[in-house]
């Protein structure tokens, strides 16, 4: 059938412009993307590196180079999914929308924003997909995505295919013409696409074949049935592009790598959910750390253990209202503890800890890697360095942004208090072992952190507290560590008392303030690493040899955040060539939109759930210590 003659959305392709003359400059650096790889196309998910990340603060979708809108979860970043088909092609459901042809596309954000376009241009036509979702306004907000088609030279013919699979794929629905639209309704969510062409139905997809020309556009909007239809897209489009601009404006980063910095801030900015202020660690479930493997976790949810980073992150760079908006949903969660009186360490996005972990046999997974699942056992682990991690988020939310208030402070008491208690156990560590609890070297540093930073907040503010009970813990935490984690000629960390192992974790001890960048064991420990732990910018968190003793087993990739942890130390003890060669190397890793993912492979490739913040608030942190050394030619 052919499209409309007129544009569907005026104003939005007339004479070219500024993006459009971007886009054809990328067009000239980006690679192509074809096929989705071996077997019929369409039928085995794209490479982690060829999907953009949409989303509107309160979820996030991942949109293929190829068209194919292949994760979201509806409405929450930790609701079952809609579309899955990034687990399990022909089977978890997708929103396909790309030319008859094959042709080449590639992808890029519109500039300093989160709005996604994909470009096909082959013989015969050039065209683009832009694809956002509009961010809340004022009263209750729906989510949406908003997918629009526009030629803009030549003719293309299109297909489009929208097969939701709700409740990742266990749910059945049925698909219903209702006017104009389709309504897909199951049994405990019922969602519509609307469209400018006309949409048929088959099995429980809706579908619908055009062909368009030069100047005309067609669009597509999903969204809850019960929501008001959506009006004026061109409107919803310019102020989406606004929202993400005006928020990018102000960041106050002003130093080398600032467009990789800025496209950090926005991909953080996109895994906040805004109710609540809470970051989610990806928006994903289940995406291998190694293709083949069982390392399959949910990571839609917060974690503790990213506390400290994300504050850091957020207020270095100007965005205090996100940082306080993190710190009051941190705040509010360490009033909440397990039954035996320890934190938490992960929470939903809404705050509550009922996160029970369950397989799903039906799904494949990513590329055969099984088994899929959601929910995260570790929500019961023990785990003492997330104590650090709160503390020093408090922290420098105290120093740099509003006092901490009373009730704050007297649960901060009380957890320390807990702290005097229990700092000697063994614990599950921050990578979250299965293998048995240890004593983590990087968990007892950090409840020496947590014990320096209350005395510092205590000094700061002169409120209340046991300061000799805890400067004595301090020191005790910090007169055993020196004496039993130190391993081998020269004293590197070990990652646990009596092991022989390093730890890519340790890297973080002088950025935590533990030791001097210079000690001469932490300097051992940046020897060591990169000589058992490196391959070339790249860092594992331990060797995959170990792996098995963490009770998982297989193996993984590199661990990017050890990469930028790793530039960052050697920024800090003065080595800057090492650090900024490493820095950009590491760099190299990121996809063609700048989206960092958990691990890469050996083959180079994007491996873990993606994008990850871990990932970009070490890039953060690493690029402003390495900026700040590389100008004042010192370390930072």
């Amino acid at each position: 059938m052919e499209g409309r003659t007129e544009p569907v959305w005026s104003g939005l392709n007339s004479a070219p412009s500024f993006e459009n003359a971007f886009f054809a400059l990328c067009s000239l650096l980006a690679p192509d993307v074809g096929a989705r790889g071996p077997g019929t196309p369409g039928m085995t998910a794209l490479p982690l590196e060829h999907y953009g990340v949409i989303g509107d603060l309160h979820t996030a979708a991942l949109v293929g180079a190829d068209g194919s809108l292949d994760w979201l979860c509806f409405p929450h970043f930790d609701s079952p999914s809609v579309f899955a088909a990034i687990l399990g092609p022909g089977v978890g459901g997708h929103f396909r929308l790309r030319p008859e042809a094959e042709l080449p596309s590639r992808q890029m954000y519109l500039p300093d924003s989160n709005v996604l376009v994909t470009r096909f241009q082959g013989a015969g036509g050039w065209a683009e997909v832009t694809d956002f979702m509009p961010l809340p306004g004022p009263g209750p907000h729906s989510p949406a995505v908003v997918r629009r088609v526009r030629v803009l030279g030549g003719e293309v013919a299109w297909h489009a295919e929208c097969r939701p699979a709700f409740d990742y794929a266990r749910a059945a629905h049925e698909a219903l013409p209702e006017g104009e639209a389709v309504v897909f309704r199951s049994p405990a969510l019922s969602l519509r696409l609307s469209a400018s062409v006309p949409l048929g139905v088959q099995g429980g997809a809706a579908c619908a074949r055009f062909t368009l020309r030069a100047g005309e556009e067609a669009h597509f909007v999903l969204q809850d049935a019960g929501a008001p239809a959506l009006s004026d897209l061109g409107e919803l489009e310019r102020g989406t592009l606004r929202f993400w601009r005006g928020w990018l404006a102000q960041c106050t980063y002003q130093g080398r790598w600032r467009e990789t910095v800025h496209r950090s801030a926005l991909t953080l900015k996109l895994l906040t959910f805004l109710p609540t202020g809470a970051i989610v660690a990806a928006p994903t479930t289940s995406l291998p750390e190694w293709i083949g493997g069982g390392r399959n976790w949910d990571y839609r949810y917060t974690w503790l253990r990213d506390a400290a980073f994300t504050v850091y992150a957020l207020m270095r760079l100007g965005f205090h209202a996100e940082a306080n908006a993190f710190v009051t949903f941190i705040e509010e969660r360490s009033r909440e503890t397990s039954p035996d009186g320890s934190l938490r360490v992960m929470y939903r996005v809404g705050g509550g800890t009922d996160i029970p972990e369950e397989e799903l046999g039906h799904l494949p997974g990513y590329r055969d890697s099984r088994p899929v699942r959601v929910g995260n056992a570790a929500y019961t682990q023990f785990q003492l360095d997330v104590y650090g991690e709160l503390l020093d988020a408090i922290y420098l939310h105290n120093k740099h942004g509003e006092p901490v208030s009373q009730d704050v402070w007297v649960t901060v008491t009380r957890m320390l208090d807990w702290l005097l208690d229990h700092w000697q156990d063994d614990d599950d560590g921050i990578w979250e072992v299965r293998g048995g609890q240890r004593p983590f070297v990087l968990s007892k540093v950090m409840c020496w952190v947590a014990f320096d930073r209350g005395l510092r907040i205590a000094a700061q503010r002169g409120l209340p507290a046991p300061v000799e009970r805890w400067r004595a813990a301090r020191d005790a935490v910090y007169q055993e560590v020196m004496e039993r984690g130190p391993v081998g000629e020269g004293g590197a960390f070990a990652q646990f008392y009596g092991a022989d192992e390093l730890d890519g974790a340790n890297l973080l001890l002088p950025l935590v303030k533990f030791v001097g960048p210079r000690d001469p064991r932490m300097l051992a420990t940046l020897d060591r690493t990169l000589e058992s732990l490196a391959v070339g910018p790249l860092v594992y968190r331990y060797r995959p040899e170990h792996a098995a003793s963490d009770g998982v087993g297989g193996e993984e990739g590199a661990f990017l955040p050890c990469s930028f942890w790793l530039a960052e130390g050697l920024a800090r003890a003065g080595r800057l060539e090492e650090a900024r060669t490493l820095f950009e190397g590491a760099l190299t890793f990121a996809t063609p939109l700048g989206l960092l993912s958990e691990e890469v492979g050996p083959e180079g490739q994007a491996l873990g759930n993606f994008p990850q913040a871990l990932s970009h608030l070490a890039l953060i942190s690493a690029a402003v210590h390495l900026d700040r050394a590389l100008g004042a030619g010192t370390p930072g």
